[in-house]
């Protein structure tokens, strides 16, 4: 299972977020992942790059959530198989909040292709703006995804808990999921067929006429700080950096306040 291949990272994204590895007494024990029936061409891929045996079966089950469930399971058994899973970052037992990317060289946004198959959604909101999500447990899985995020779609994103059940829901919209989608499911890429037909949709999406861009926040450089203070006028500077009066008066008070460090002379 090289890392570096597109098809396995992705496949060991798709198991780290949805995937559970199990062991008993002895050398006992199975990898499974559950997932819709409609989506199960993709176990049997996972089969086809598996050189260990495995089975692929359904189930149907009455659910809380829904009167009936039908669902198809990935079972792989062999001890071989699980130990380079779980050397590779696959934890036993329950693992949302443990998983990280994988240490070494990795296909990264095949991997992060397979994190957001099982565990984000990608698609149009109710109002009909493009959107990429991932909702996840592990602070690493979060941080790489903006990380990852900022470099291809051009915004930073910083994460934090929501309060009711801690976890992490990182959210790209607009112009910006559409270059993160575009870039995640690139053609011919292994995919949910469902997600991948949804991300090539978002290609389509122009923003409105009347649809103001998101406002995008520019950094005070050191040069800048340096000319605001020597002019020591808000008014001023503003006309000589090209900016508001109002972000010059900030940013001095928060200068002579000590909220960020004042600029090395030069």
């Amino acid at each position: 299972m090289d890392l570096r291949v597109p098809e396995y990272a992705y496949m060991f994204g798709f198991l780290q977020a949805d995937g559970h590895l199990s062991q008993s007494a002895g050398q006992k024990g199975r990898l499974t992942t559950e997932i819709s029936v409609r989506d199960v061409d993709l176990l049997r891929q996972f089969q086809k790059l598996t050189p260990f045996y495995s089975s692929v079966t359904e189930r149907i089950r009455s659910t809380n959530f829904a009167g009936t469930s039908h669902t198809a399971v990935w079972s792989l058994y062999s001890l071989e198989a699980r130990t380079l899973l779980n050397k590779l970052g696959l934890p036993y037992g329950r693992k949302s909040q443990s998983i990280s990317p994988p240490r070494g060289e990795f296909a990264s946004r095949d991997y992060l292709r397979g994190v957001v198959d099982a565990d984000g959604s990608v698609g149009y909101t109710g109002k009909g703006f493009p959107f990429v999500s991932l909702t996840t447990a592990s602070t690493a899985i979060g941080h790489y995804l903006c990380d990852y995020g900022k470099q291809v779609a051009g915004v930073q994103r910083t994460i934090k808990r929501n309060g009711r059940d801690g976890i992490y829901n990182v959210l790209y919209a607009m112009e910006a999921a559409q270059r993160l989608a575009a870039d995640l499911y690139y053609p011919g890429c292994l995919s949910l067929k469902r997600k991948h037909a949804a991300a090539d949709s978002l290609a389509a999406w122009v923003r409105p006429a009347r649809m103001r861009s998101a406002h995008t926040r520019r950094r005070w450089t050191a040069t800048e700080d340096r000319i605001l203070l020597k002019l020591n006028s808000p008014t001023g500077a503003a006309e000589a950096l090209g900016r508001t009066p109002q972000s010059c008066n900030l940013r001095m008070w928060r200068l002579r306040s000590g909220q960020v460090p004042l600029p090395s002379e030069q």
